[in-house]
């Protein structure tokens, strides 16, 4: 059998260390690639929030404003907050119930109608009422002395209901009345649109302030602001 010299060997050695040169175009090649790659993922996920953002029509995102909102059923606030100079009042609003009078009431708060309300009427175990005075509800339940002491417990209608007036009015109209107490006769005055699920205390609060003989408020009472909710 040959023998291999060491020299040989050595150099064989040598050429088995050396590593293989890489080529500009490969380096190019996998720059190119790497490139490609970024782009198509990027790409991806921009194409994948795009559609999980709402477009309008024109095709321009439509951005969620607390006081906004969409007209389709589906998109209709459920919960309106009312903003008061004794604290925050959440109500939930009956839009199966009361359909027409939710979407008037949703329309003046995008109208800003309620801002700077003040509650002109606040009758203790009864009512609270802010905007008109003068529609004539109150003063029909107050001149037959309707403060209800003994109370059917079978009536629908419970305390811290919200709802207007039945009678006709515009936009500048929209009163609000949120009951401190079962009214039996509740539906014949007005339409009942909603019911106060947190802020119940604030109600009361309002419910116990110094009023005159026609049951005005001595001081100022008011909505400061409404804001709608989809969620709370």
């Amino acid at each position: 059998m040959a023998r291999i010299k060491p020299q040989a060997l050595l150099q064989q050695s040598k050429k088995k260390k050396v590593p293989s040169r890489i080529s500009v175009t490969t380096l190019l090649l996998y720059g190119l690639i790497v490139l490609v790659m970024v782009f198509f993922m990027f790409a991806t996920f921009r194409h994948w929030t795009r559609r999980s953002t709402p477009h309008s029509e024109d095709g321009l995102p439509n951005l969620v404003h607390e006081d906004a909102f969409v007209g389709s059923s589906s998109d209709v606030p459920r919960f309106a907050i009312f903003n008061t100079s004794k604290g925050s009042i959440t109500v939930e609003l009956y839009k199966e119930g009361s359909p027409g009078v939710v979407d008037e009431f949703i329309e003046s708060c995008q109208m800003g109608h309620f801002k700077g309300m003040s509650f002109n009427r606040v009758i203790k175990n009864f009512v609270i009422q802010g905007g008109d005075f003068e529609s004539g509800v109150t003063e029909d339940w107050t001149s037959k002395g309707k403060h209800y002491g003994h109370l059917d417990e079978r009536l629908k209608h419970e305390a811290f209901m919200l709802g207007t007036s039945k009678v006709k009015h515009d936009k500048e109209g929209f009163e609000l009345f949120i009951t401190t107490a079962p009214i039996p006769d509740l539906n014949e005055k007005l339409n009942v649109f909603g019911r106060v699920i947190k802020g119940e205390d604030v109600v009361q609060e309002i419910e116990e302030v110094d009023t005159d003989e026609h049951y005005r408020p001595k001081s100022p009472i008011g909505i400061i602001s409404v804001t709608l909710k989809h969620r709370i």
